[in-house]
């Protein structure tokens, strides 16, 4: 008894295995030209066909299972138990960055110094274009993929030599720009000149902190205006298309928002507040649009806000900037922290503090002139 595991791909992306006589991680027996593994768009036929409860290490040969099989498995287990974006987010991860390197060889030869040095590589040898590496980010997601895969693998008794866990990234830290008090009276005042749907929806993120997904998912309906509060119950992204069906590579989808905090209420500012009652529509309608079955998707919108941007003679940022610039001009003001916090649907103070706040000059020179000497 033998196997062959031919690296490269099918039509559909997927591995062919030959000569294997045995039983499957999935207690299934195996034969001649069996197609494991996923297509190219992240889903396999093993996890759309196979029963995932049955696996374990009990059959024969548990040491020649493939870790390309243990990330199928996996796969499979979590869409059942994550969102669809992030199940998606996980099967191109897995189909772009980690079978091809890790994927052929038998999960008990893993070692962590072959995973260390898969991730030095990754962040090295110019995998992304010949500038450069992956980003620390993406290089995280792909790391929090096989610490996930192995230790479910772990857990159902395959012989696992490797340590992910001790394995981590150290992040950019990277400083979001945020708009000055000018650059914010500046594209306050252009939007306002000639306002419309979409730059109220700018002004309404600018004042409110809310992310550009959850802004194009919000329809008329999520805003009380009577009681001058905006409910976030929605998000709308675009994903990858893990059907191997379908001959689009990415799809829309409205789902809840990020995490249970960020389904949260947030009062309107009085100027705010007045500006959509002059806009106010069909409460099924989205906001951005006025129409019912019309929406503005994040990438369109990004692409119009950095439109405006130019137009105002304001240097480009990236939408989510708008977050951060709110979050920033409310510590100036003295919003107490706690309720901050909840207005951008953290889970805790620390986050709000730590990612979204950025002191400006202005403010520091203010607080350190608080300082006297006492003579």
């Amino acid at each position: 008894m033998g196997f062959k595991v031919e690296n490269n791909k099918k039509k559909y992306g997927y591995w062919e295995m030959h000569n294997l006589k045995n039983y499957d991680i999935y207690q299934k027996a195996t034969c001649d030209n069996v197609y494991i593994g996923f297509c190219t768009k992240g889903k396999s036929k093993t996890s759309e066909q196979k029963p995932l409860n049955s696996f374990n290490s009990s059959h024969k040969n548990a040491d020649m299972v493939l870790y390309q099989e243990i990330l199928d498995a996996w796969l499979y287990y979590s869409q059942h138990t994550v969102k669809e974006s992030t199940f998606a987010r996980y099967a191109n991860l897995i189909n772009c960055h980690i079978l091809n390197e890790l994927g052929k060889y038998p999960v008990n030869i893993i070692s962590t110094p072959l995973l260390e040095q898969y991730v030095s590589e990754l962040l090295n040898n110019g995998r992304v274009d010949e500038k450069g590496g992956l980003s620390p980010k993406t290089v995280k997601d792909i790391l929090t993929v096989i610490k996930s895969s192995i230790e479910y693998a772990r857990k159902r008794g395959y012989p696992i030599i490797c340590s992910p866990q001790t394995i981590s990234v150290k992040s950019q830290g990277n400083r979001i720009k945020v708009l000055s008090q000018k650059e914010h009276n500046q594209l306050t005042q252009w939007l306002l000149e000639d306002i419309d749907l979409c730059k109220m929806g700018v002004l309404l993120s600018l004042f409110t902190g809310i992310r550009i997904g959850e802004l194009c998912a919000l329809r008329w309906e999520n805003i009380c205006l009577k009681d001058r509060v905006i409910k976030i119950s929605e998000t709308i992204q675009r994903v990858q298309n893990v059907n191997p069906n379908d001959t689009k590579r990415t799809k829309i989808i409205i789902t809840e928002p990020k995490s249970i905090c960020s389904t949260r209420n947030i009062p309107l500012p009085a100027c705010i507040h007045e500006l959509l009652q002059r806009f106010e529509s069909n409460p099924k309608a989205f906001v951005l649009t006025g129409e019912v079955d019309k929406y503005i998707e994040p990438r369109t919108m990004q692409n119009r806000f950095k439109r405006y941007l130019k137009e105002a003679n304001i240097p480009e940022i990236n939408y989510h900037s708008l977050r951060h610039t709110f979050a920033t001009r409310c510590v100036s003001l003295d919003f107490e922290i706690k309720s901050l916090s909840e207005i951008l649907g953290h889970a805790n103070v620390n986050i709000t503090l730590n990612r979204y706040v950025h002191s400006s000059f202005e403010l520091k020179k203010s607080n350190m002139n608080k300082l006297t000497l006492e003579v």
